[in-house]
């Protein structure tokens, strides 16, 4: 059997094919009905993949090998994002206002050859292996959450996924034990006062006095009761106050995002964003409504599973490609699947300035170093290996 950097170097110009396909037909979530028809036709091609759509616009692709093993999953996001996009690329999206700005296209290409490779390669494996192309990433509450809840992970043991990173230089992994992301929630507070003339204040109760004293007091829950080596994050994004400037507004809107690790802080920070807004309404003689919106939870990397992967990378690519990183602070629904069982989530660096591949994620010239699909590929294909292969499960076929 040839090795899998041989059987990937065979498929590598498919490979980069599908990805500007699947850029150029970029998709909103829960709106990706091209990007999963284009998915399934590819996978229903591989021999001894079975093929269904939990979703509309959702693609689960399972080999059963047959013989005792783990089962095991790999999950992909496919969705883009409402950006207009400013590369100028052959293949650029051809959905106006609509872009893959962070690596989605890549993910889902990625996955679907990790997947011809396991049809190619699936009389050395064992057990049963899950493709999940998740949609819906981008948009809370995510489609994991109804993909899980429909069963696509049901008798899962472990669960593996990637996120490209212009973060990181192309070639490199990036993991860590434990918490990989953050949480992420959001909170709107509308404060309510009584409005009047700017120039008889005492007659109102002015509630832009009232929100900049909750605003202010907010930054005190990271300073104050979090403890100092958790990190954590209260920000408030938006506020609305006013229509003319002799005026006191009736009330005041505000809005923001906090990012937590555990779930201790993460409960914590909830009750005392909504303690502090209701005292200092009430002791300025206003009340407040509060809305706060449970995101995504921190991806939580298992550490028995994320021990192996590191020796996985490292024995494919060498110690060097790998790095253990800090937590970090951008959240993401694969979440949801370490929920559901354990696994451990990489970041597979894309970076290139030479190629102009280092612009953010989220913005309209991100761009991805397609040196970094080939990558993905070989990682996910060593992990089955790693976990499904015949010498892995004890035996050969």
């Amino acid at each position: 059997m040839r090795t899998i950097k041989e059987d990937v170097a065979s498929i590598q110009a498919q490979l980069i094919a599908s990805r500007r396909w699947l850029h150029q037909h970029a998709e909103l979530s829960h709106q990706e009905y091209e990007t999963a028809d284009y998915l399934e036709e590819n996978l229903r091609t591989y021999p001894g993949i079975e093929v269904t759509r939990p979703t509309k616009t959702s693609i689960l692709g399972v080999l059963r090998t047959g013989h005792p093993g783990p089962v095991i999953a790999l999950r992909a996001d496919i969705d883009a994002l409402p950006i207009r996009e400013e590369n100028d690329l052959p293949y650029r999206s051809c959905h106006e206002g609509v872009m893959h700005a962070c690596g989605h296209d890549g993910h889902a290409a990625i996955l679907l050859y990790t997947a011809k490779l396991a049809a190619m390669r699936q009389e050395s494996l064992r057990g049963e292996i899950r493709f999940i192309f998740q949609h819906a990433e981008e948009l809370p509450p995510g489609g994991g959450r109804e993909l899980i809840q429909l069963g696509v992970m049901d008798g899962v043991q472990e669960v593996y996924g990637i996120h490209l990173s212009s973060g990181f230089p192309t070639g490199c992994f990036a993991t860590r034990p434990g918490p990989l992301t953050s949480s992420v929630d959001k909170f709107h507070i509308t404060v309510r006062g009584k409005g009047g003339h700017s120039s008889m204040p005492e007659r109102c109760i002015d509630p832009v006095v009232t929100a900049a004293e909750i605003i202010s007091a907010l930054q005190t829950i990271v300073s104050r009761r979090v403890n100092p080596i958790e990190p954590a994050a209260v920000s408030v994004c938006q506020l609305q106050a006013g229509t003319a400037y002799n005026i006191i507004p009736e009330t005041v809107s505000l809005t923001g995002s906090t990012r937590t690790y555990t779930k201790e802080v993460r409960r914590m920070v909830e009750e005392q964003i909504k303690t502090i807004a209701a005292h200092i309404a009430q002791a300025h003689g206003a009340s407040v409504e509060i809305e706060y919106e449970h995101g995504y939870s921190s991806i939580y990397n298992d550490p028995a599973i994320e021990a192996n992967v590191e020796q996985v990378i490292a024995g494919t690519f060498g110690r060097d490609a790998l790095m253990v990183v800090e937590p970090l602070m951008p959240s993401d629904d694969f979440s949801v699947f370490t929920e559901a069982a354990p696994g451990c989530s990489v970041q597979v660096g894309m970076a290139n300035p030479e190629k102009g591949s280092d612009a953010p994620h989220h913005n309209a010239r991100f761009m991805m170093d397609e040196d970094a699909l080939a990558l993905g590929v070989t990682y996910m294909t060593a992990i089955i290996s790693s976990r499904a292969g015949a010498a892995a499960c004890g035996g050969k076929r």
